[in-house]
């Protein structure tokens, strides 16, 4: 991707990102599985004018740290942990999940908000004086779709407020640092940004060939030696770095034993994208960017999400010398491409045709986001498209997941599964119903139909549910498969160009 274009198909419109506001709004990190959520009307309430004043001065502090981060690309801030205000531990809490599971410490956002006010001043106090101690966090795992298990860390609540309240601070520093290519979990950006990115630079650009990139294990590959040279290019504020270091070390802990953590950062802790994205900034994106610059005879374009890396080049030498230099630049930073799950494939307008002239069938698809991205003819123009389809794999693991629940809540009222039910279907058509997929959207509602009937005729001791009973149900309850996302060039136009 040329960098000295007007327009950058990675999202960058003039080499910084657009300012977000402050961390209360549009600025939030997306942590821990997106948990931003706003205080309830009563928990307003409860905020003192004291508190409320505090927040505004607080508020403009971090805008003073953005605009500093700037104006000045090398300053290194040496004093920043006064801006981790008691009233920005409380925007904290209440952008935590109430319903998360607890640590270490056994302790449920319900239960600390009884007092809350004294327990984030003695917060506060031990964070600034030094006392504040990390726990090691509670180990747990999440199945993934191909049946292995994902292993997360559980923090302890307060370590959590401590991290988010930090994250916000950090945040208005880095988004000026971080390029228009790197799109995970940085407020005021998302997965469907970052595949109407690689969309629009699949069809802009002259891409010839998709690297389709995986590093292998990279949060518990991360080297802390490394993260802190990267952090304290910006960061010299000791008692920001030192705190940062204590969440490193605290340790993991599972099944009551304690274990040391001397590499990685654990998935579902709060400070862990932040970490995990200024890491990839230093050893990947920056060292990327000035490739694509200097090295590559062609276009290339490039989009991250977390550690998720999907490239376009339009030679293949470029792209293979690449791929070598970056198998080189990694093993410095003790991580490693996975050989399996990284492929270099033939993609794109030309693809087709010439795979059919050598015999070699239909171009390869790959995977990013949750999609499958297919070489296409544009139904309207005949001209190069890229079909988007939900991954197989998905869909099926999603089906198998409500089945099992369906199951679990076998003696239910109709109402209640009903009502389940329509907030799954609906949550799985707002993140996939994208242009082009509405055969997934169909299959999955039809599955899910088909399966809540059987269950009623379990549950009802009945051969068959006549369709006049179930069919009000079906509507009822079950959305309407819809596309909900527009053209991914009207959004990314929309948003970038000027």
């Amino acid at each position: 991707m040329n960098q000295k274009s007007n327009m950058h198909v990675d999202g960058e419109s003039d080499g910084r990102t657009v300012p977000t506001k402050c961390p209360n709004k549009s600025g939030k990190p997306l942590a821990e599985g997106m948990e931003g959520r706003r205080p309830t009307k009563e928990n307003i309430e409860q905020t003192t004018a004291s508190q409320t004043q505090s927040w505004v001065n607080a508020s403009s502090g971090l805008l003073g740290v953005r605009e500093a981060a700037k104006q000045e690309g090398k300053t290194r801030f040496t004093a920043l942990l006064h801006h981790v205000t008691v009233a920005l531990l409380l925007d904290s809490f209440y952008a935590l999940k109430r319903d998360a599971a607890p640590g270490v410490d056994g302790v449920t956002w319900k239960e600390y908000e009884t007092d809350l006010d004294k327990r984030l001043e003695d917060l506060h106090s031990r964070v600034h004086q030094g006392t504040y101690r990390a726990q090691p966090s509670k180990r747990a795992y999440i199945p993934k779709a191909d049946g292995r298990r994902r292993p997360l860390g559980i923090a302890a609540l307060e370590d959590k407020i401590v991290q988010y309240a930090v994250v916000s601070v950090l945040n208005q520093i880095y988004e000026e640092d971080f390029l228009g290519f790197s799109y995970g979990f940085r407020p005021g950006r998302s997965q469907h940004q970052a595949l109407d990115a690689l969309w629009v630079g699949l069809i802009r650009k002259k891409v010839n060939w998709v690297l389709d990139a995986d590093i292998r294990d990279f949060f518990g590959s991360i080297s802390h030696e490394w993260l802190g040279k990267f952090i304290e290019h910006r960061i010299a504020d000791r008692r920001i770095l030192r705190l940062i270091r204590k969440w490193l070390r605290a340790g993991v802990s599972e099944e009551g034993v304690w274990a040391k953590t001397e590499v990685g950062t654990p998935q579902g802790a709060v400070a862990s994208p932040l970490l995990a994205n200024v890491y990839l900034h230093y050893a990947f994106d920056l060292w990327a960017q000035h490739w694509r610059e200097h090295r590559a005879a062609g276009d290339v374009i490039i989009v991250r999400y977390a550690d998720d890396i999907v490239m376009g080049f339009e030679q293949r030498a470029d792209a293979e010398r690449f791929l070598q230099e970056w198998k080189e630049r990694l093993r410095k930073f003790g991580l490693e491409l996975h050989p399996d799950k990284t492929r270099l494939i033939e993609f794109g307008r030309f693809a087709a045709e010439d795979r059919k002239r050598r015999g070699e069938g239909k171009p390869e698809t790959f995977n990013f986001l949750g999609f499958t991205h297919i070489c296409a003819k544009n139904r309207k123009t005949g001209g190069f498209s890229v079909d988007r389809k939900t991954i197989r794999k998905r869909l099926s693991a999603k089906l198998k997941a409500v089945r099992e629940e369906l199951r679990r809540r076998w003696h239910e009222p109709v109402a209640e599964v009903g009502k389940w039910l329509r907030s799954v279907v609906q949550g799985y058509f707002n993140y996939h119903a994208v242009p082009g997929n509405i055969d997934s959207l169909q299959s999955f509602r039809a599955q899910v139909v088909w399966h809540w009937s059987r269950a009623l005729q379990r549950r009802s001791q009945k051969s068959r549910m006549p369709w006049e009973r179930f069919g009000p149900l079906v509507a009822r309850w079950i959305p309407s498969a819809t596309i909900l996302h527009p053209r991914p060039a009207m959004r990314f136009n929309a948003r970038y160009l000027r």
